[in-house]
């Protein structure tokens, strides 16, 4: 059964999600603006690494805060 875990949420319609499954997590990140995009991973390490390059300072505002919560995962 996955587990479902909330990442960073600023309203119903800008979230990101992450669902873990054994080792495999799926990463949802939607918004207004770009819309639905899932990201899936095999393990912690993969996950961390592709986070660590996509949530950046120069994009997300709040990025050592969503690193902080993939980092619990």
């Amino acid at each position: 059964m996955a587990k479902k875990h909330i990442i960073y949420k600023e309203d119903n319609w800008n979230m990101i999600t992450a669902e873990t499954e054994g080792s495999k997590i799926t990463v949802r990140e939607i918004s207004t603006e770009w819309g639905e995009d899932t990201f899936v991973f095999v393990g912690r390490h993969e996950m961390m690494a592709w986070a660590e390059k996509h949530f950046t300072a120069d994009n997300y505002p709040a990025h050592e805060e969503i690193l902080a919560r993939f980092a619990e995962l």
